[in-house]
Parts: structure tokens; sequence; C-alpha cells
């Protein structure tokens, strides 16, 4: 079993933020998306040597979602990632806050940050550590 996708779903003007910051971020790309009832965006991987052809962020149009005073319990969603510097370059020029914490035991970098709609991000690199 493997998690397909995201989906976020929020107003259009909430939807052209979140698909400009995951594609800056996370270097995706608009992509191939049937024709559904709403609109949105399929946000794909665009390494070269991505063995992984689904959609891995859905963005879908709607006027029923927004944002919520109420407690929600997803804290966040992970990606691994190579590219640590380069990540935290592109964070730093988008003047997003985050922070980052170091897994010696297993050789990880873990970077937290959130998209501008609020939703936890967590980027995992594997064998990449922050130089001092």
């Amino acid at each position: 079993m493997h998690i397909d996708h995201i989906n976020i779903s929020a107003p259009k003007a909430v939807l052209a933020i979140e698909k400009d910051f995951f594609c800056k971020v996370f270097q995706l790309a608009i992509g191939y998306r049937p024709n559904f009832s709403r609109n949105g965006y399929w946000l794909y991987a665009t390494q070269t040597d991505s063995k992984d052809k689904n959609a891995l962020v859905h963005l879908t149009e709607s006027d029923e979602h927004s944002a919520s005073p109420v407690k929600h319990y997803l804290d966040h969603v992970a990606f691994q990632l190579t590219g640590l510097a380069r990540l935290l370059a592109k964070l730093d020029e988008l003047g997003i806050s985050y922070r980052t914490d170091s897994l010696p035991d297993i050789v990880m970098t873990q970077v937290f940050f959130t998209s501008p709609a609020g939703i936890g991000l967590e980027a995992n690199f594997l064998n990449e550590i922050i130089s001092p």
C-alpha cells in the first residue's frame, strides 16, 4: 500500500496560490487532469528519472471548502526528496519560514513548513545534512 496523492479543495483564488507554491517549492508541474465537473489542477513530479507517473497533488476548485477555526487532526503531509540545499535556498528566496530537525541515527534531515493555505508540510532528506 502507498499514498496515491493528496487533495486540496479550496476556492479558485486559494488554489492558484497553492498551485504556484507547490510548483515552485517542490518543482512539480501541471499535467493531465481528466475532465471533472469541477475545475482544478493535477501536479506531477518533474524529475526525469522519476518512475512515478501519478499526480502527487490534486487541487480541486470548491466554494464549499474554506479556512476553518475548527481544530483538525491531520497534522502534515510528508515527501521524501533529494536536494536539501536547493529546497532551503528556495524557501529562503520565497520568504517561507521553516524549521529543521536532524536525525543522526538514520542520517536524515527534516524540514517543516506550511503552504499558503496552512497545510503542514514535511520534507525528508535521507543521507543529506545541513552544513554548519
